[in-house]
């Protein structure tokens, strides 16, 4: 089974994503502005998944060494 988390915080996978969508996005619709837009969104989502993730993986890990 993949490692969803790992996949989900990082960049490059991320970058990838916005990528193929910006550049359907262009393809189907020849309208770059719109597409640079899209991908802006992707890329501020992905940050916000990737830091929630992180900082969830942070805090169960010093749950572990508190207990």
């Amino acid at each position: 089974m993949r490692d969803w988390k790992k996949k989900l915080t990082s960049r490059k996978w991320w970058l990838s994503v916005a990528a193929f969508v910006t550049m359907l996005i262009v393809y189907f619709t020849g309208d770059t502005e719109n597409a640079e837009k899209v991908s802006a969104l992707i890329m501020a989502g992905a940050t916000v998944i990737g830091y929630t993730i992180s900082e969830g993986l942070t805090d169960a890990a010093h749950k572990d060494d508190n207990e």
